[in-house]
């Protein structure tokens, strides 16, 4: 299963890298146990036990009860927290901040500089003497709401003597607008235990951190599909897609999954798509264009120029997924297509796949996941064809399972308005059928869940 870990490192920027920065300062100031050399830890957050089970409109709450091991009171201390873009805060009291660009019951910015998910932040200042041997909560404990892309999610709580802010953070921060909230002394025998990361007594910096591990009850819909764009003599261009048609975003400490392209016999490839590597022969590995995380409604392409070398009858080869756990894609059916190595037998040929097949994509360059994705216009039948390209389809075009849990057919990707890397693989063209123009030529046509490459036999003089 795919969740974040708080060992992971990752470049972070702005609020996200000050809080991390706070964390690790936690850890190089952190001391051995006092049976070794007589220090004590100072200040120590209760327990943080993982979320799970809730969904999508849900709320809860994250414990903020810490406690004051050292030996002298502190006069002031912060509380802070910063959680995924699945989850967000909502109104704040005026003595919590959060960033200017953030706003309450939105998700978080789509990402930073460096194409990091983005993530949310709150930073609580308590203006009050923390008594050594006591142990404090805030009266009223920060309470976070799921979003609709929530799925494995996390959020970061940490307690400090100082501001993480002074660790580099150039956010510019706001108050809240509600009432101020205050810290609570609780009994002292509150279990609060021996802390997660705990730093030594210092007069300076002394912090606790833990991050908790939220899993929401929400699917996400990988799908695969793949197209022929250009053909220039016996080389067509080849676009497989791989989409995440949501609702959920999927993020993990590796990528979220593979896509496997097998070529079919008789082709050679002569350049092969970024983000892919050869793993055997005619066989290739791709992995999403952003590694650890795909985002919700968003389509990465790669491209392959594919040189046909001689026509093998029944020639086949693939495009799938690999076989990994997925809980959360319960739609199986667009996890594969095929790619079928066919030849005309005939002079006048025009390059389609026969009956049964979609034509050529989604119509108006749409590039929409079929049957009921967020947004989804849904792949229509018929004969089309992407616009200045030979490939086309023949038949009824009619779809198979097309209209179940917002999956789409092979020959659609995409959600309209969804941000796609690396360019959509929607057709654009009006929906005729193009004849194939030259002797030798090759043509890619998209079928539900099915790529025929077919070439033309040479006419005999």
């Amino acid at each position: 299963m795919l969740r974040t870990v708080a060992g992971r490192v990752r470049p972070l920027s702005g609020t996200a890298a000050a809080l991390a920065a706070a964390a690790l300062t936690s850890l190089a100031l952190a001391a051995a146990p006092a049976s070794a050399d007589g220090t004590r830890p100072g200040l120590v957050l209760g327990p943080q036990s993982p979320v799970d089970g809730v969904r999508p409109g849900d709320s809860f709450e994250l414990p903020g009860t810490f406690a004051n091991k050292g030996s002298k009171p502190i006069a002031k201390v912060w509380l802070s927290y910063n959680f995924s873009r699945g989850l967000t805060h909502q109104e704040l009291p005026s003595n919590c901040e959060r960033p200017r660009r953030e706003s309450p019951g939105a998700p978080a910015v789509p990402g930073d500089e460096d194409g990091l998910p983005g993530e949310s932040a709150v930073i609580c200042e308590f203006d009050q003497t923390v008594e050594a041997g006591a142990v404090y909560a805030p009266e009223k404990t920060l309470s976070l709401d799921v979003l609709a892309p929530a799925l494995y999610e996390h959020a970061h709580v940490m307690v400090g003597n100082y501001d993480p802010r002074e660790d580099g953070s150039a956010d510019d921060y706001v108050p809240g607008t509600g009432p101020a909230v205050k810290l609570v002394e609780l009994p002292p025998d509150t279990p609060v235990g021996d802390g997660h990361r705990p730093s030594s007594e210092d007069e300076y910096f002394q912090s606790d951190s833990a991050t908790v591990p939220v899993t929401a009850v929400n699917t996400a819909d990988f799908q695969v599909a793949a197209r022929q764009t250009a053909r220039a003599g016996k080389s067509v261009t080849l676009e497989v897609g791989f989409t995440n048609a949501g609702p959920a975003w999927v993020n993990g400490d590796g990528p979220a999954t593979s896509i496997l392209v097998q070529m079919p016999a008789g082709t050679t490839v002569t350049r092969t798509a970024r983000f892919c590597k050869q793993t055997g022969s005619g066989s290739y590995s791709c992995v999403p264009h952003d590694y650890y995380f795909v985002n919700e409604n968003t389509t990465d392409t790669y491209t392959f120029t594919v040189r046909v070398d001689k026509t093998v009858p029944g020639a086949k080869g693939s495009v799938a997924l690999e076989a990994k756990e997925r809980p959360f894609d319960r739609n199986k059916k667009n996890d594969t297509a095929a790619i079928l190595l066919d030849a005309h037998a005939d002079g006048d040929g025009d390059g389609s796949t026969g009956g049964g097949s979609t034509g050529g994509g989604s119509t108006g360059g749409s590039g929409s996941a079929g049957g009921g994705s967020a947004g989804g216009a849904g792949s229509t039948g018929g004969s089309g064809s992407t616009s200045g390209s030979t490939s086309s389809t023949g038949g009824s075009g009619s779809t198979d399972g097309s209209g179940t849990g917002g999956s789409a057919t092979a020959g659609s990707t995409g959600t309209p308005g969804a941000a796609t890397t690396g360019g959509g693989l929607a057709s654009t063209g009006s929906g005729t059928t193009l004849p194939l123009t030259a002797a030798a030529g090759a043509a890619l046509a998209v079928g539900a869940g099915t790529v025929l490459l077919v070439r033309r036999r040479a006419t005999r003089r």
